[in-house]
């Protein structure tokens, strides 16, 4: 009589939920470029579960992994033709359309996490975001996940210095690609899938790629003996959610709030797990047999200081860029009390 009850309410539970998903007044397809892991398991599924809890039922989004809904490094042409009426994406996929994504993706600037989310939720980037998505992509963009800090490289040399850098065949996209170059580094670009072959055939000698958390499941660090630290290159940065501008028009004002806060809740929630699963991740390196190396103070002011050239010549072209750029130095500017009365993170009680 037990199992039966058991299965009797397994067989309730399931015909409920299918009716409550059938429930909903509207159905979308979420395209992402992820083949799986935090990005697609956790992030993007817990963007479309906020959305429905939200909308109190009525949107539902299923989550495709990448490659279903289109190409997988293309989610935004996914979106705007209507093939997705959803994405969850990586801003700087569009590098190549223009370069102001890597302003709003992360990259090289010194922004973290926590100085990234000020700026989006006080300091006027979200507005911009939203502005420029529409206006040179055509569809409605906002942020709805936080990027932490990145591994700076799993290599199969070790890096230290500018001198180290010269000639390393690295792994990267984006800005960081030209930003690398400019120092010394061969660079390509090639797909996560190829990475770890790469490196364990000796193709390229480092990479980089994610946060502790994400590299993990990688294996990067079974083929590659030294884990370069601090991630200057990616100190912090945003994934998105973008919705199909016909589509979004078709929505009452109460649900795109609805929506843009689904957002804004999964930047807070993809912190938190992120920054404590980095935590764990970080240490299994430390522990393992892997070798630290942590890059010289005199190679992350010279990727600084490129970084700088780099945004100062894009913007002097590229009226959106320097609009970007603008406001992320002013409020870099505003930060820098910070040290003045705040205790760096690790020092502990007086």
């Amino acid at each position: 009589m037990y199992k039966i009850s058991k299965i009797a309410l397994a067989v309730g539970l399931s015909v409920g939920l299918a009716t409550a998903a059938s429930a909903a007044e509207i159905e979308w397809r979420m395209a992402t470029p992820w083949s799986g892991g935090p990005w697609l398991e956790r992030d993007a599924q817990m963007f479309a579960d906020r959305v429905n809890e939200l909308t109190n039922g009525k949107i539902a989004i299923e989550v495709y992994p990448g490659g279903t809904l289109g190409s997988a490094l293309r989610v935004t042409n996914s979106v705007k033709s209507g093939v997705a009426q959803v994405s969850h994406n990586y801003i700087n996929y569009d590098y190549g359309t223009d370069p102001t994504t890597a302003l709003l993706a992360g990259h090289s600037s010194g922004l973290t996490p926590e100085e990234f989310m000020l700026w989006m939720y006080e300091g006027g980037g979200a507005d911009l975001y939203e502005e420029y998505r529409r206006e040179v992509f055509d569809v409605v963009a906002f942020p709805c996940a936080i990027l932490g800090t990145e591994i700076f490289l799993h290599s199969n040399k070790p890096v230290r210095t500018l001198e180290d850098f010269q000639g390393l065949r690295l792994r990267t996209s984006g800005a960081w690609a030209e930003i690398a170059s400019r120092l010394g580094a061969s660079t390509v670009v090639m797909a996560g899938s190829d990475i770890y072959s790469a490196l364990e055939r000796g193709v390229i000698d480092a990479a980089e790629w994610g946060s502790p958390e994400m590299n993990r499941p990688t294996g990067f660090q079974e083929v590659a003996q030294y884990v370069i630290t601090p991630g200057v290159h990616q100190s912090g940065g945003f994934l998105e959610c973008q919705v199909n501008s016909d589509t979004w028009e078709e929505l009452s004002e109460e649900d795109q709030r609805m929506l843009r806060l689904a957002g804004k809740l999964s930047v807070f929630d993809t912190w938190l797990a992120s920054s404590f699963a980095d935590l764990e991740a970080y240490q299994e390196l430390v522990d393992g047999p892997n070798e630290i190396v942590e890059l010289d103070q005199s190679f992350i002011d010279a990727i600084y200081e490129e970084t700088t050239k780099w945004e100062d010549e894009y913007a002097a072209e590229n009226e959106w860029f320097a609009r970007v750029l603008e406001s992320q130095r002013s409020f870099k500017n505003d930060m820098n009390s910070w040290s003045e009365y705040r205790l760096p993170i690790g020092v502990m009680g007086r």
